[in-house]
């Protein structure tokens, strides 16, 4: 098979110099790439953390040229890749492990000279005038304000780019995590996450049981439990299968 994964956290810039990310690290990914490797599989990663496929052979030494590595660091920069890799080349699977940025920087903003945020009230003391915000566009925003306003909004998701409007047509692995919920709950939204993205298969997890479980589906009609450790091959075993059922394209 020919594969595509995206991996590891992305960054959004607030200025130069400073950035918004999360703390994932792309080993999830990393350990997809390498397992797909091993068995036999043409691969390409994008990924934030390409020193963790340090291991695998140099595509420039490597007469097979079965593994790419991609590396980005912004939002901006796996969007960019994405959407070249799957336009440009047939894909059979797409593993979509990557930690994309839900909000993206629109702004970094001071209090004007009379605007007060009370922090213990949480609202503007302005002697009634309107609270007014000034926009700081520096290369590097100075740190001499007292306090600044950061202004997020929301980030497109690429994952939802993937069938419309960049054509992908073959297996898609979607990826959902979420913090403070019940087995039934992470379910219940993995589920419907799935189906909105249009993907085959979904792993699910929550934050606390990250390292050790995750679920995947639906296998059979359901949701499997499967420990932490043999996910990347439990998931390659599970695509091959589909792939073999959906024959050639």
């Amino acid at each position: 098979m020919n594969i595509l994964i995206t991996a590891g956290n992305t960054q959004a810039p607030i200025d130069r110099v400073r950035v918004v990310t999360n703390i994932f690290t792309g080993r999830t990914g990393a350990d997809l790439a390498r397992t797909a490797w091993m068995r036999g599989h043409r691969v390409t990663i994008l990924t934030s953390h390409p020193e963790l496929l340090a291991d695998l052979p140099d595509p420039a030494n490597d007469s097979e040229r079965r593994v790419t590595v991609l590396p980005y660091t912004t939002f901006d920069d796996l969007a960019g890749l994405l959407q070249s890799e799957v336009r440009k080349t047939k894909f059979d699977a797409l593993f979509h492990s990557a930690a994309v940025s839900d909000y993206l920087s629109a702004g970094v903003y001071a209090p004007a000279l009379g605007t007060v945020f009370n922090a213990r009230t949480r609202q503007w003391d302005c002697n009634g005038v309107a609270p007014t915000l000034a926009e700081h566009k520096a290369g590097k925003v100075k740190s001499s304000e007292p306090e600044l306003w950061f202004r997020m909004v929301r980030a497109p998701k690429l994952v939802d780019r993937l069938r419309t409007p960049w054509g992908f047509a073959g297996l898609l692995v979607k990826f959902k995590l979420e913090v403070g919920l019940t087995e039934a709950e992470l379910l219940a939204v993995a589920e419907k996450s799935r189906l909105q993205s249009n993907a085959e298969l979904m792993v699910a997890n929550t934050l606390d049981d990250a390292k050790h479980t995750a679920y995947l589906g639906p296998v059979d009609g359901r949701y499997e439990r499967v420990n932490r450790r043999e996910l990347a091959e439990r998931l390659l075993l599970t695509v091959e299968h589909l792939q073999r059922q959906r024959g050639p394209a």
